[in-house]
């Protein structure tokens, strides 16, 4: 308890600073959203990037030397998921590791059925339940910041699952606060995932990321990712899903969005 309290007085302190010019800068030229968000919630981002950059640990990898244009950025994209909600900064986490272009990870991983498959992928991102640690491609993180509206951000899609591990499982479902919250949101993600399988299976057009069909925690990813990127497009054609992510960020996408109609 009086731990908690050190370190809550010691993120308020943190959160007061002046915010270094520079960074700013960083954020107007980087990041496309940032300059759409209301005031009161640029405020508050510039407050959690402040904590976000003193708690974690950032290492360059591949012969990347990390600057603060690279730390910036991708803390900016993983603060935009804490606006509005009461936040322990992603509390399984310790280290991101930055690579400046897509790696290759020697894994097993699971391709239908009971069959298993064994070698080499290629990534541009990867964080895992108890690793206490998040991998990203810098040329991707960047990309992703610049344009805000593709649908593809692996920034967001690697910090939900951070979220994801917050409930103590790694199963798409975040922590929330009560009973009710949790059976809504297992009975929307439970359609809509498997809406996203048939989908798969027939070839139909989705808003969603195909790959979310995977398993229920990457589809809570892909939905983070279709939630903040492309919010007209998933509210018109899937609203239950878009208003249960709303609820849980407490943020409406839809009216901060660069999205074409």
């Amino acid at each position: 308890m009086v731990f908690g309290l050190f370190n809550e007085r010691r993120r308020e302190r943190l959160r007061a600073q002046p915010f270094p010019p520079a960074w700013l800068a960083i954020l107007r030229r980087n990041l496309g959203v940032f300059r759409r968000l209301p005031p009161e919630d640029r405020s508050e981002l510039l407050g959690h990037i402040q904590v976000f950059l003193a708690e974690k640990y950032f290492e360059g990898c591949g012969g990347l030397e990390l600057t603060d244009e690279i730390r910036v950025t991708i803390a900016a994209q993983a603060c935009l998921l804490l606006l509005h909600r009461e936040t322990d900064y992603y509390p399984e986490l310790t280290s991101i590791l930055v690579y400046p272009t897509g790696y290759t990870e020697h894994s097993e991983r699971h391709i239908g059925g009971g069959v298993w498959e064994d070698g080499p992928e290629d990534r541009l991102g990867h964080t895992g339940h108890h690793l206490r640690a998040l991998v990203l491609a810098w040329d991707a993180a960047s990309h992703g910041a610049s344009d805000p509206s593709d649908g593809q951000n692996v920034v967001l899609h690697e910090f939900a699952h951070q979220l994801d591990f917050e409930n103590r499982d790694a199963d798409g479902t975040p922590a929330l606060e009560t009973r009710a919250e949790y059976l809504a949101w297992a009975r929307v993600m439970s359609a809509e995932f498997d809406a996203l399988r048939h989908a798969e299976r027939v070839g139909l057009p989705t808003v969603l990321d195909g790959y979310g069909a995977t398993n229920p925690t990457e589809f809570f990813a892909v939905a983070t990712e279709a939630f903040f990127e492309r919010p007209k497009a998933l509210q018109a054609r899937h609203p239950a899903l878009y208003a249960e992510m709303k609820k849980f960020f407490r943020q409406d996408p839809v009216a901060f969005s660069a999205e074409l109609p």
